[in-house]
């Protein structure tokens, strides 16, 4: 979710020197790239979650 984060902060900042003078195509790419890699990671670890709670348990000794 840190990641998701950066990456709206890392597209607000692109957006404001895109509209500003300065180099903004970068960072609003960048910035959309981490934004969509984290949501897309965010989504995947809640799927994995649901389907299997006791995934993130601990092996029971044999």
């Amino acid at each position: 979710m840190a990641l998701a984060a950066i990456g709206a902060v890392l597209t607000a900042a692109g957006a404001a020197l895109y509209i500003l003078p300065g180099p903004g195509v970068p960072v609003l790419f960048l910035g959309l790239a981490a934004l969509a890699i984290g949501l897309v990671k965010a989504a995947v670890d809640h799927r994995n979650r649901r389907r299997r709670p006791d995934a993130r348990k601990a092996p029971s000794p044999p």
